[in-house]
């Protein structure tokens, strides 16, 4: 009995449960200033039939895509949305959120997560914490799945629009990252079903002061992939323990004077997240803000990264 404990607890020690999460130094693969999306606020990323896919938390009408050709990238309208009427919301517990929120119109949706599956795009709205599925034609309806009252009961979505940001659909079920203060997982199962996780600490990702938070989501290769801004990381996480097996630093990449903005903490950060065969990609939202290389320059940043140990 003492051998096969003491053979069990190496077996921990050697499994990858049981060891540390490496912190990797990201590789960049290229990047790309975003055109026409100065204004726009790109949000969420998705890989659509190769395409890439994005929404913006501006402008409430268009789905768009980040077109690459000849060297460079732009954004261009991939389908108008139409038969998205206002859906039902929370009423605000806050009288002050109560009072924002009559400043803006209701039309505005503040899309931040986008997930494209078998030429099915679904969309995810901060404001009204509700997903929208959409056609290849643009026509869109909301679902029924609700998780706001269960997540503020539990102490999530407790700020001013600190409300759903990240999206994917696996299988059957949706994955939403609430963004911070706390920041959780909501796993909204095909039957209505619930459930609301605080995604591992991972030892050595440094968010240096900041908020824990979290921001695009995506599926690849059997893992939940999360982009996590204030840590300037991607950590691929596994299913369904959530415990990351890797994270990507890009640190380095984000705050070189080559691309970082003018006020990178602030705006400027990683927002949406989609992972495929070529590698890892981000697009910030740079809240209109300006490159600090270029003043004149508002527009979006969009990075390739490699996968750990691809060459380079």
């Amino acid at each position: 009995m003492t051998k096969r404990f003491f053979l069990g607890v190496i077996w921990v020690l050697l499994s990858p449960m049981g060891l540390a999460t490496e912190i990797i130094p990201a590789k960049k693969i290229t990047h790309y200033w975003v055109d026409n999306s100065a204004g726009l606020s790109t949000s969420g990323l998705s890989l659509c039939n190769d395409l890439l896919v994005t929404v913006s938390d501006k402008y409430s009408r268009e789905i768009y895509q980040i077109k690459l050709e000849d060297g460079r990238a732009k954004l261009e309208t991939f389908l108008t949305l139409s038969g998205l009427k206002v859906p039902k919301k929370d009423k605000p517990t806050n009288l002050w959120h109560f009072i924002l929120e009559l400043t803006r119109p209701a039309a505005a949706m503040d899309f931040e997560g986008i997930s494209c599956v078998d030429n099915t795009i679904y969309i995810l709205s901060e404001r009204y914490n509700r997903i929208a599925e959409v056609d290849m034609e643009g026509r869109g309806h909301w679902l029924e799945n609700m998780w706001s009252s269960m997540a503020k009961a539990q102490g999530y979505m407790q700020g001013y629009n600190l409300s759903g940001v990240g999206l994917v659909k696996v299988n059957d079920d949706f994955w939403v990252a609430m963004e911070r203060d706390p920041r959780g997982l909501v796993k909204l199962g095909p039957k209505g079903s619930v459930q609301i996780f605080t995604p591992p600490p991972v030892a050595g990702l440094d968010f240096r002061g900041e908020s824990e938070n979290l921001a695009g989501l995506d599926y690849h290769d059997g893992a939940l992939f999360t982009l996590e801004p204030n840590a300037y990381a991607v950590c691929r996480r596994a299913l369904p323990s959530l415990k990351a097996e890797w994270c990507l630093d890009y640190r380095e990449i984000e705050e070189s004077p080559e691309l970082k903005y003018e006020a990178a903490r602030t705006g400027g950060k990683g927002d949406g997240l989609a992972v495929g065969e070529d590698g890892i990609f981000i697009v910030f939202d740079n809240d209109n803000i300006s490159r600090s290389a270029d003043p004149q320059d508002r527009r979006a940043l969009f990075l390739q990264l490699g996968f750990p140990g691809s060459a380079e």
